[in-house]
């Protein structure tokens, strides 16, 4: 029988011209936090369709010798992967860095090898919904069906922004509308009371990095959200409506029209999971958001400490203390919680983290998390983070497993569950 054992991937590098090569002694190395090390063999896997690889400028490939035991760094530049969602990065790619390395766009940057003819990632497959996985849609099906929703509602000026996050920016939320399944976005709130370091709507021109999304420049009407809602529902059988999306602010900002919009909604008859994707700022719009019908809340964190929180979050206005409140309000009021968790290797899985995650747990009662990567230059991220400080890495699969046995109620995954 064949052995299952995996592999030890070899080492990725790319020449100036952009075509990559693996290294025919040096072995992938993966970073976690400050360690570099081997990656587990438990926490790599199959590189997955729909995911992308790519050269990493002013970065120097860093792979182990195993004939002196030490790591060699390349002059040719590193490569790294974006795993396709519903994958978690176990260990990001190691590499040197110069001086004058540029600041790199927001993405995750996963460890990749190649090994056995196949290309090997440091990720772990989280969830097994195929949302945003388009593989097998021709591209013209998802035009056909944007130019379809515009047809269909030309004077509504939301349709108008998804339909072009569909046909420009490539949106998987949005392509997903104009393909009548999964998830319909819902965005609403033109502001935002965070300055996150990884925003994907806003950034500063001194952040050295653009964002990818536009954020939406209006605010629309509660008729205009239902008539998407309705045109959704007509079209999904499991139809799951969410607020809070990429293209916009906070949507607890929002509050009152989201409320107005779901009370309109669920008079009708309107069924399906509605959820408002939030940084947890407003504790007090818990009950309202209930009493109109919306089923769940996802609360993002990059840490359940406040001091992490709060560099990375840049709240204005609130503090990581409202964070909380809103998690044990919401629970107390009967929503579904979810953490829509930022996960970075060897600062997530950390026993400080790990504690920390534990104690709001057991203290707020949430229900499900969601292991998103959190996409910011890792650099610029451990930087951030070197304040707070951290212990040893225990693991990607590890912290897993320890969480789930303090919080045994809990569940894992990677896209706002559908809830009836």
């Amino acid at each position: 029988m064949p052995s299952k054992k995996k592999p030890q991937p070899r080492m990725l590098f790319a020449s100036p011209e952009g075509e990559i090569f693996d290294h025919p002694d040096l072995l992938l190395m993966v970073r976690r936090g400050d360690e570099f090390g081997l990656p587990r063999p438990d926490e790599i896997m199959p590189l997955p369709d729909e995911s992308e690889f790519f050269m990493l400028p002013g970065r120097h490939a860093m792979g182990y010798s195993q004939e002196d035991g030490q790591a060699e760094v390349m002059e040719e530049l590193a490569v790294a992967a974006f795993a396709c969602p519903a994958h978690t990065v176990t260990g990001v790619a190691a590499y040197e860095s110069d001086d004058d390395a540029p600041i790199l766009p927001l993405l995750s940057y996963a460890a990749i090898g190649y090994a056995n003819g196949k290309f090997w990632v440091c990720a772990k497959k989280v969830d097994e919904d195929q949302r945003q996985v388009f593989t097998h849609i021709p591209p013209d099906r998802i035009e056909a069906g944007a130019h379809e929703l515009l047809s269909a509602m030309p004077e509504n000026r939301l349709v108008n922004h998804l339909a072009g996050c569909a046909l420009t920016s490539g949106c998987p939320a949005a392509k997903n509308l104009a393909l009548g399944r999964f998830e319909c976005p819902l965005p609403t709130s033109q502001v935002c009371n965070a300055a996150c370091v990884g925003c994907i709507s806003y950034q500063p021109e001194e952040s050295g990095f653009p964002s990818p999304q536009c954020r939406i420049s209006f605010r629309p009407t509660a008729d205009e959200i239902v008539q998407i809602m309705r045109r959704h529902e007509s079209r999904e059988r499991r139809p799951i409506f969410s607020f809070g999306q990429g293209c916009e602010g906070e949507p607890l900002l929002e509050a009152e029209l989201i409320c107005e919009s779901i009370t309109q909604y669920r008079r009708e008859g309107g069924l399906g999971t509605v959820n408002v994707n939030t940084n947890g700022s407003r504790h007090q719009a818990m009950p309202a958001l209930k009493i109109a019908g919306v089923n769940s809340i996802r609360v993002s964190l990059n840490s359940a400490r406040k001091g992490p929180y709060e560099a990375y979050y840049r709240p204005k206005g609130y503090t990581f203390e409202d964070v909380r409140e809103t998690i044990c309000k919401a629970h107390d009021v009967g929503l579904f919680v979810s953490l829509n968790l930022l996960f970075f290797p060897g600062i997530t899985d950390t026993e400080e983290e790990f504690d920390a995650l534990v104690e709001l747990g057991e203290t707020c009662r949430y229900d499900f998390i969601q292991l998103r990567n959190l996409n910011l230059d890792p650099e610029l991220y451990l930087k951030l983070m070197e304040p707070f400080g951290h212990s040893p890495s225990m693991g990607f699969n590890n912290f897993k497993k320890r969480l789930k046995k303090a919080l045994p109620w809990i569940e894992y995954g990677y896209f706002n569950p559908y809830l009836g």
